[in-house]
């Protein structure tokens, strides 16, 4: 299932519709097999509708990683005001561990649309702008954690790539192999790490 209040404006915005319905064609074709037809069986109104919005299948998946995109955006502004030392496990970790986040098949759904930037130029524009956006929270955080003095004099922005790519490998991994309690493990190698190489001793 997608992230809680992606889709909570379906009723009555076009848009929303038009991205929930892209969503469930999906899930149910992937990538390979999606056509703007299957989009639109999924979609309460009419098939001229997303020829109106957009100009193909993929300018429409870019438009709905846009859209995901600018729903966690608005989800990580609302959650601010935890300590950063919470704020870093919780973040890196739902984006690792889907268990503790969105579910295994939206992560699925947007791994499998990742993996079209290696030949597609509209999607690796949008994926180099959401890792820049999460690298760049991510390193607020910890710079936020070294103001405070909890975490060490480490640079931001390098510990942040780092989480980052443990981040997007381990949500990878998650959907594309059958890796025994990889879930698990990440969040205690996570939670060791700001332990022994972020925090300040006591």
């Amino acid at each position: 299932m997608p992230p809680d209040g992606l889709f909570d404006d379906s009723a009555d915005d076009t848009r929303t519709a038009i991205m929930e319905a892209t969503y469930q064609a999906l899930v149910k074709h992937g990538y390979a097999d999606l056509t703007i037809q299957r989009i639109a069986d999924e979609f309460s109104k009419s098939k001229s509708l997303l020829y109106h919005h957009h100009d193909g299948k993929d300018d429409l998946l870019v438009d709905f990683l846009e859209f995901v995109l600018d729903h966690f955006e608005e989800g990580i502004t609302l959650s601010e005001g935890a300590n950063p030392d919470e704020r870093l496990r919780s973040l890196v970790g739902s984006l690792a561990a889907p268990d503790d986040g969105p579910s295994e098949e939206f992560v699925g759904v947007v791994v499998e649309l990742r993996m079209q930037a290696v030949h597609d130029d509209d999607y690796a524009a949008h994926f180099t702008r959401s890792n820049e956006f999460f690298r760049d929270h991510i390193a607020g955080i910890v710079a936020d954690g070294i103001e405070a003095g909890l975490f060490r004099e480490v640079d931001p922005d390098r510990t942040a790539s780092f989480l980052l790519t443990l981040a997007n490998g381990a949500m990878t991994d998650c959907v594309t192999t059958e890796t025994s309690d990889a879930t698990r493990d990440v969040h205690e190698e996570l939670d060791a790490y700001v332990d022994n190489c972020l925090s300040k001793a006591d």
